[in-house]
């Protein structure tokens, strides 16, 4: 039922813009495993399905909540500009008010609300339209972009569930709020469907390095990322897509809320940013472990946080974990999710060296440089999942499958090599094949 009290036929409502966008020439550049319009279909309902869960908490949420609704609001031009100028990290604040009382928890409980015919005809474009924006390689594709977006959703609806001895307060103030704050959850999702747009098959750093139009644009910085945010963020913007607009944000505070949080979250998968990744060092230390504040000069201990500002510290943290252990779900999934997606990216860079846009050959010290991977990422990564305490059981599963890679796969790979019988097909035959890289295998 919509608000109107009509019974609502999703397939008709939606098949028309689908299908028009199926017409489209850019639909071809949406990869998938299975290149069929079945599996496109697919992947498109999936993303359609877990965005408009998001959105109907929040619809929920502000139906039975004092949200300030401002039904002629119109977004000035610095609300429409997005900008990489300065820092919000410390910025996004999450609202008090999210603990106030049971009924701002949880999935809609009203069988009557639903979003219009014409807002999820909008969702189904908007989705559709990123989708056919994503390009034609083997791993940053439109599959890769819907993968973490399942997993994100997947964390997402992890934390915020209660724990069998919990009530749903409780649950808000384990997740610094963000069980509470379904605009926060949508932003997390949304960046997984949006973190790639346009992704051009080759790191950041090739980008600058071709002096490329893009690197300029964007300063030599985070290049491929605020690519796609800006991609992204200005399809939102346009006319066409107002009724969805005003389902994401209702005023101003809202709109700017849901920037910060889009920049930050997409931002926080540029790791190769070295500054930006010393940075999320001492503010994950300053927020989780204040004990050793010490480490840190004085201007940059905790006692500098109210309550409010370190609990929102605390929650944009998370919610660049969840971006980032989405990302790299493949390292933390089963064994036939990680060597799928890990030849995907050997093609997609050795596609770049091929056409002359990389100067390292991936065959040489690929093995290495996943154990590398794994070593310096992938397992701290899983580890902070696990300490910040808002996953639960959850973290134990991720960090399950870390822990086999952490204290058996890796180690053998390591003493493969180092034993030195194996030669030269230790690093090319055999050590690739036990971890899963699919460069060569031995009979």
């Amino acid at each position: 039922m919509n608000e109107t009290g009509n019974t609502f036929d999703k397939t008709n409502a939606l098949t028309t813009p689908l299908d028009r966008t199926l017409r489209r020439p850019s639909w071809t550049s949406i990869s998938t495993e299975v290149d069929n319009l079945v599996a496109k279909k697919k992947l498109i309902q999936s993303n359609v399905s877990i965005l408009e869960s998001f959105l109907l908490k929040i619809a929920y949420k502000r139906s039975i909540h004092s949200t300030a609704f401002d039904d002629q609001f119109i977004p000035s031009l610095d609300d429409l500009r997005i900008s990489f100028s300065e820092d919000t990290s410390e910025k996004v604040m999450f609202p008090n008010v999210t603990y106030c009382g049971d009924d701002n928890y949880g999935m809609p409980r009203s069988e009557n609300l639903a979003m219009s015919d014409k807002a999820q005809t909008a969702l189904y474009e908007y989705v559709t339209k990123i989708a056919s924006m994503y390009r034609d390689i083997p791993f940053h594709n439109f599959e890769h972009a819907s993968h973490v977006t399942m997993s994100a959703n997947k964390l997402l609806n992890r934390i915020c569930t209660p724990y069998e001895d919990e009530d749903e307060e409780d649950t808000a103030a384990r997740t610094f709020g963000i069980s509470a704050d379904p605009l926060a959850q949508f932003v997390a999702v949304f960046s997984a469907l949006v973190h790639d747009v346009d992704h051009r098959g080759v790191p950041n750093a090739q980008l600058v390095a071709e002096r490329s139009m893009l690197a300029i644009q964007f300063n030599n910085r985070n290049v491929a990322e605020k690519r796609s945010i800006t991609l992204a963020w200005n399809v939102l913007m346009r006319d066409r897509f107002r009724e969805l607009q005003s389902l994401i944000f209702v005023n101003a505070y809202e709109m700017r809320r849901f920037k910060q949080l889009l920049v930050n979250t997409v931002l926080a998968t540029d790791i190769s940013d070295k500054e930006r990744s010393a940075i999320g060092k001492l503010r994950w230390q300053e927020a989780f472990h204040p004990s050793q504040s010490s480490l840190l000069d004085e201007e940059s201990s905790n006692s500098r946080f109210d309550d409010a500002s370190l609990r929102s510290l605390k929650a944009t943290l998370v919610l660049e974990q969840i971006m980032q252990a989405s990302d790299v779900a493949h390292t933390m999934q089963h064994w036939k999710a990680f060597t799928k997606w890990n030849k995907r990216l050997y093609r997609e860079l050795s596609k770049g060296y091929r056409e002359g846009r990389g100067s390292l050959d991936p065959r040489e010290g690929w093995c290495d440089g996943e154990i590398g991977f794994f070593d310096f990422y992938i397992i701290p990564l899983a580890k902070k999942l696990k300490e910040c305490g808002v996953f639960g059981s959850a973290a134990s599963e991720y960090y399950g499958e870390i822990g086999f890679f952490d204290f058996y796969i890796i180690p053998l790979a390591k003493k493969l090599k180092e034993c030195g019988v194996f030669g030269s097909a230790a690093s090319e035959y055999y050590i690739p094949r036990v971890l899963g890289m699919g460069i060569k295998c031995i009979p």
